[in-house]
């Protein structure tokens, strides 16, 4: 019970269409696991109902809230919606990105469209989640904020806006965390590498218009780590450990959690 009592938000706890669970739903299961009380938010408010559902059915406490990333008024409500609901946030995690879905391409390829939908979900949503939880950590000198970028933005990888975005939240983490720490605030940022989600594996799948074995089968091979992607219950942990006490000294920092892919490549 390393969050008992703790009031999560996760913004991005539905997940889109493809096998498996995403890094969204299996944190916030995780978090409640562990005695979260969750606010689950999603654009998509049935994917988040079924977040929440499934908590509730294990005997958890939480409720769904539908907020789109790229609208601050709605980031501002999500705030607004867990003080009404619990009084506090303990944790603010922010689990949304997209690349290929969102029209993200090379260098010689990017548009102006794709280039601000991307940035807009990817990096200005997380700033103005941040921005509006912020007054209620500092009030009770305490909160945790994470995120998800990627191990994409310190390795190579073909496309724009991901790379750019997930590399600013980086920094933006770094920030946040220097700003805030006289507050009690630690902010830290998780980095995935190649992971069996429905977003990375099976958006590939449908973008490329091959199987989705096919897909999971080039990525794994790609792994220093058994030769096998991580899952969403890889960054669930990882999460896990950055929001509890365990890591109450631990603030401004970028956590790989890739099989060593990093390593490799560096």
């Amino acid at each position: 019970m390393r969050l008992k009592d703790r009031i999560a938000i996760i913004i991005g706890a539905g997940q889109g269409p493809g096998e498996g669970l995403g890094n969204g739903r299996a944190t916030a299961l995780r978090f409640a696991e562990e005695g979260a009380k969750l606010l689950c938010v999603d654009r998509d408010l049935g994917s988040a109902g079924q977040t929440a559902a499934m908590i509730r059915e294990a005997g958890g406490e939480a409720a769904a809230f539908q907020a789109d990333v790229t609208r601050e008024a709605t980031l501002a409500a999500t705030m607004q919606e867990a003080m009404r609901l619990w009084g506090r946030i303990d944790v603010l995690h922010y689990n949304v990105g997209v690349s290929l879905a969102g029209g993200d391409a090379s260098p010689t390829e990017i548009t102006e469209e794709a280039f601000d939908r991307i940035t807009a979900l990817n990096l200005r949503g997380f700033v103005m989640a941040v921005k509006h939880a912020l007054p209620v950590m500092r009030q009770q000198r305490s909160g945790v904020v994470l995120s998800i970028s990627s191990a994409a933005a310190v390795e190579s990888y073909p496309y724009v806006t991901y790379k750019a975005t997930k590399a600013a939240m980086i920094a933006y983490t770094e920030q946040v965390a220097i700003q805030n720490a006289e507050y009690g605030i630690r902010c830290n940022t998780i980095l995935p590498g190649l992971m069996d989600t429905p977003m990375a594996v099976d958006t590939r799948a449908r973008t490329t218009g091959r199987s989705r074995a096919e897909v999971a089968a080039e990525r794994d091979a790609k792994v220093p780590l058994r030769r096998k992607q991580g899952t969403a219950w890889d960054v669930a942990n990882a999460a896990l450990f950055l929001a509890s006490d365990e890591a109450g000294f631990i603030t401004g920092v970028a956590l790989p959690v890739d099989g060593g892919r990093i390593v490799q490549i560096g």
